[in-house]
């Protein structure tokens, strides 16, 4: 069996959805936790849940676009917790809308929260990030591969992103961290699906377009991200892990496109 228990956990986007869920996997094999997110009352209930399952857990509010407040963050995480074993970037920002009909900004934030997002969390992550041992997991999606149509924004920052793992993978890896990507498919009961599934049936055809024929849960994403951070996967860096029920194999067709 792996042992998580005593390490550190950083997680950006960490006060909901499928960062929530790789949380409470995290403090329930007996992580210490961070999270970090924008809305300080998600971010308190959030604390309360990890704090439920035994854990000792910091929340920080803050802005995943703003290089100096990340710095700031990992400082207090640093000083209550030591080293960073583990930082996950899963912070992001998503809606649709067909590329003749978004506006600059729409395209430049999401930009800024996914692909942006991940640069500063990682940046700031550093200096307090253990070397050798550390681990990287940032969320990404299959829109980084697949060009679905309404997300000319996610695509591209999804893309990004993925790049980015890789980038860090082959510059820290020397260092001893390890620089690893999670895409999920369609996950039930997340604030993506209730984005990009907004109708009974658009939910409908998003559970049936994996070849597994339905929606993934956050525990399943959850799980994987326990075996990427223990070092049962300690030969593993510089890829991106998909968790889509096997989305990647049909693409647009299983969604009907």
């Amino acid at each position: 069996m792996y042992s998580l228990n005593g390490k550190t956990a950083f997680l950006t986007g960490g006060s909901s959805g499928i960062t929530l869920g790789i949380a409470e996997k995290y403090a329930k094999e007996g992580m210490n936790i961070v999270l970090l997110a924008r809305n300080e009352d998600k971010l308190a209930a959030a604390k309360a849940v990890i704090e439920g399952h035994g854990a000792a857990c910091a929340a920080i509010p803050a802005d995943v676009r703003d290089a100096e407040a990340m710095a700031g963050a990992f400082e207090i995480a640093a000083e209550k917790f030591g080293e960073i074993d583990v930082i996950v970037a899963g912070a992001a920002g998503n809606f649709l809308a067909m590329a003749k009909d978004l506006k600059p900004k729409g395209f430049k934030t999401v930009m800024d929260i996914d692909a942006g997002g991940v640069f500063n969390t990682y940046n700031a992550g550093f200096p307090h990030l253990r070397k050798p041992g550390g681990c990287l997991i940032a969320i990404s999606a299959p829109q980084a591969t697949i060009p679905y149509p309404a997300q000319i924004h996610a695509n591209a920052a999804k893309a990004a992103i993925e790049q980015i793992v890789r980038s860090v993978a082959v510059e820290w890896g020397p260092l001893g961290v390890r620089s690893l990507g999670i895409s999920p498919g369609p996950i039930a009961d997340t604030e993506g699906m209730a984005r990009l599934a907004p109708t009974p049936k658009a939910l409908e055809q998003a559970a049936k377009a994996p070849v597994l024929t339905r929606l993934g849960a956050k525990e399943e994403v959850a799980d994987l991200a326990a075996f990427l951070a223990s070092d049962h996967a300690a030969y593993i860096t510089g890829t991106i892990v998909p968790c889509d029920g096997g989305l990647g194999l049909v693409g647009l067709a299983g969604l009907g496109g």
